[in-house]
Formats: C-alpha cells, sequence, structure tokens
C-alpha cells in the first residue's frame, strides 16, 4: 500500500502570534546583548552626557540591525524581525530625540520603500516621544524600568495615590502601552499595507500583543543596566586594589625607616661621620619615595631604587657586605608593583648577614620563563631550619606585606617561595605574569 503524503498543518491563528511575540522578545533581547559586548556601545550607556558623535554612533547601532530587521519582515515575510516601535522609542529614551527620531527615520524607510506611508511619521513620532520622556524623567528612574515591573504595579499604583506624584514607574509603563495601541488603532483605521502591526483575533491577544511591546522595551534597558552595574563595580574594584597597595605600601616605608633611623641611633656617638652619611642617603632615598606615586614600575627602576637602599647598608656594613646582580636583559622592562624588592633585600641582611661572622653576600637574579617573570633574592646568611618556614612568612611586615601585595594585584597567578638552610643561606623567589612596558597596566 503507497505512502499517503500529508500535509503540514498551519498553527492556528493565536498560536501563530504567539509564537510570533516570543521570537520578537528574543530577537531584541539578542540585539541588546550583542551591542554590550562592544566598547563603544557600553562607554554610551555609562555616560549621560553623550555629544553628537555618541548619539549617532548609537542611533546606527541599533537602527541599522532594525533595519535590516524591517527589511526582513517585507521579504521573507518574518513579522517578528520588525521592532520600530520598540527600537525608536527606546533609542529616544536612553539617547535623546534626535537619536529616537533617527532611529525612527532608519527603520521606516524600507516600509516606506514598500508603500507603508504611514510607517514614517509614526516611527519617527516614537522616536520623539521616547526623548520627550528622557527629557521630563529622572534618569535612574529610567535604567530601574525592568521586564519585572508587573510584579510591582500595585506597590507603584499605591505610591502614586498616597503621594499625589507621579510614579515614573507607571508613566515609563503607559508610554509604550499607548504607543501599541495606536499603532493598532491606525492599522485598523489604515490597513496593513500603510502601516505593519501584528492583529491580534481576541482580546486576550491584544493584551498580549501590549504586553510583548513592554517587554521589548524594558528588557534592553535590564540587559545595558546590567551592564552599566558590572561596569561600576570592576570600577570600584580598581579603586579599592589601589587603595589596598597603598596602605600595604605605607606599611613598608616606615618599617624601612625605623630600621635605618635605629641604625643611625646606635651610630651617633661611636661613628659619628658614619652616621651623617646614613641620614644624607637615607634623606634622598625618602625624597624618591615621596615623588613616586607609581603603583607599577619596570625591574631596571626597581633596581635602582634597591642601590639607592643598599648605599645606605653599605655604609652600616662597609666591605663585609658584597651585592652582586645576574639580571637577564630581557627582564629590565618588564613590571613590576613598586618597592617590592626591598622587603626581601632587606630581610637577607637583617636576618641573615646581620648575624653571620664574617662577610656576607647578596645576590639578586632575574629571567623570564613560559611568560612568567622570576626573581631571586638569594643571600648566604645564617639561615634558618625548613620547619620555621612558615613562621618566616607570616611574622614581621617585610614578607607577609610582600605576599599581600603580590595576592591583591595578581591573585593566583604569583608565587612567592622562601627557601633556607641553616648555616648555607636564604632564597625568596617571586614569580608573576610577564608584563612588558610597552603593555600599560594601572591598579
Amino acid at each position: 500500500m503507497a505512502d499517503v503524503l500529508e500535509e503540514p498543518t498551519a498553527l492556528p491563528a493565536d498560536q501563530f502570534l504567539l509564537t510570533t511575540l516570543i521570537v520578537k522578545l528574543a530577537v531584541m533581547a539578542v540585539l541588546a546583548t550583542m551591542l554590550a559586548r562592544f566598547r563603544q556601545f557600553r562607554h554610551i550607556l555609562i555616560f549621560e552626557r553623550r555629544g553628537w558623535g555618541d548619539r549617532l554612533v548609537f542611533a546606527l547601532a541599533i537602527g541599522v540591525p532594525l533595519m535590516a530587521g524591517v527589511g526582513a519582515r517585507l521579504l521573507l515575510n518574518y513579522n517578528a524581525a520588525d521592532l520600530t516601535l520598540e527600537g525608536a522609542f527606546l533609542a529616544g529614551l536612553i539617547a535623546g530625540p534626535y537619536a529616537g527620531a533617527t532611529v525612527g527615520l532608519l527603520v521606516a524607510l524600507p516600509a516606506l520603500a514598500a508603500g507603508e506611508f504611514i510607517a514614517l511619521p509614526f516611527a519617527i513620532g516614537c522616536g520623539f516621544a521616547g526623548g520627550g520622556l528622557r527629557e521630563v524623567c529622572p534618569k535612574e528612574a529610567i535604567w530601574q524600568f525592568t521586564p519585572f515591573v508587573f510584579v510591582d504595579l500595585r506597590r507603584h499604583v499605591w505610591h502614586a495615590v498616597r503621594r499625589l506624584e507621579p510614579n515614573w514607574q507607571l508613566v515609563l509603563l503607559a508610554a509604550p502601552v499607548a504607543l501599541e495601541l495606536l499603532r493598532q488603532t491606525l492599522g485598523l483605521r489604515f490597513g496593513a499595507h500603510r502601516l505593519f502591526y501584528l492583529d491580534p483575533v481576541s482580546p486576550w491577544m491584544t493584551a498580549l500583543v501590549v504586553l510583548a511591546t513592554v517587554l521589548a522595551v524594558a528588557t534592553p534597558i535590564k540587559i545595558w543596566n546590567s551592564a552599566r552595574i558590572e561596569h561600576r563595580l570592576q570600577e570600584q574594584e580598581k579603586l579599592l586594589m589601589a587603595a589596598k597597595i597603598e596602605a600595604l605600601k605605607s606599611q613598608i616605608n616606615p618599617h624601612f625607616l625605623f630600621n635605618t633611623l635605629a641604625s643611625i641611633s646606635s651610630l651617633i656617638r661611636s661613628q659619628p661621620e658614619t652616621a651623617r652619611t646614613l641620614i644624607i642617603r637615607l634623606s634622598g632615598l625618602l625624597r624618591r619615595l615621596i615623588r613616586s606615586h607609581q603603583h607599577f614600575v619596570t625591574l631596571r627602576e626597581e633596581l635602582d631604587a634597591i642601590d639607592e637602599y643598599l648605599d645606605i647598608e653599605a655604609v652600616r656594613f662597609g666591605s663585609k657586605l658584597q651585592v652582586r646582580k645576574e639580571i637577564s636583559p630581557d627582564t629590565m622592562d618588564v613590571i613590576v608593583p613598586s618597592m617590592i624588592l626591598q622587603p626581601l633585600v632587606e630581610n637577607s641582611i637583617k636576618h641573615g648577614l646581620t648575624r653571620k661572622v664574617g662577610d656576607g653576600s647578596i645576590v639578586i637574579r632575574s629571567w623570564r620563563e613560559h611568560r612568567r617573570a622570576v626573581i631571586e633574592v638569594e643571600d648566604d646568611g645564617v639561615g634558618f631550619r625548613v620547619d620555621r618556614l612558615d613562621e618566616r612568612m607570616t611574622d614581621g611586615i617585610g614578607l607577609a606585606n610582600v605576599r599581600e601585595r603580590l595576592h591583591v594585584i595578581y591573585g593566583a597567578a604569583c608565587r612567592l617561595t622562601l627557601d633556607s638552610e641553616p648555616g648555607v643561606g636564604t632564597r625568596a623567589r617571586i614569580e608573576i605574569p610577564e608584563l612588558l612596558a610597552a603593555e600599560q597596566i594601572t591598579a
């Protein structure tokens, strides 16, 4: 028995319209999400004061895709892609009346070419309606408009009645509702060949069409406001990190100053000329620290600062202190946190060499491997037992401060290790992500 081919059955009118409305919301949400990913578009969203250039970019970013959507509706009969009302009104609401009118003009051009003569004044009118509402409405009230406005509808109504003042959430809700009802009225009066509209088959479907229009306006605002909040949080994190780094950095300077002043105090009576030289060197180093407000410097600059510090220690120790540098040339322009090596060198002198009988040496090394910068400070001092490694890393200000600063700046991407052997010496090793001076960074 031959197979009988069944003809595909079309969806009922109400189901087809419901599907169109759902796809329409999805199209608007996808467009809003894609636009929010572009840096310049996010910049326009974040700052309320926008020049003509920003407004034009905003209008084109929304208008061109929506114009293509109207073209898809005319050529492919894809009704869900036509977001004329929502796009023009939304552009006016966010960027002002002229941006809204520009978007209205762009989306109406394909419809006008197809003979829909009412589309042009209607779309431009929607843009001016959104822009006019923006002029009178508090800006934060616009960003608070969400798809969930219906959940708190009773509260907004009660607020308006109790205070006898306009509730801007109700105003923002009423505007797209009024525009959609106006479009329905004009469409019924002049026909779909003069103004495109979704023709509902029942009062319930009319309510769904109006609801979809409101959601198509509120959903992008919600998405873009989330992007604005995310940007603000990132800025707050940057400011918090800068504050933490500055606080940790300020711990190092008094720590070093206290130790140096203690050395000067011990030399004033026995070696007054040496104490005088120390004071001069210390004042030069402090002047450098006061002038510098940078959180990050090149390794070359950090080594210059270490030389000034070692000049002070050389006066104290004389020929007993030897310093050797094994610096790879390709690391000189690597970016490092400022004042990150001085605590390590000071730790080697204070805990490794001061108590050693005879001469002592410090070796500072650096190299690059696997896209990481490695810096070591090694001494041949008295060292300490392995079971006291954790104690050395947490006691005192120096090493604990360095570890905390590295954690604040790099998170899990860095490493500070300490190896020591009694009678042999100690090695402190820092591993941080490789970043060259050409790649400027901020705190």
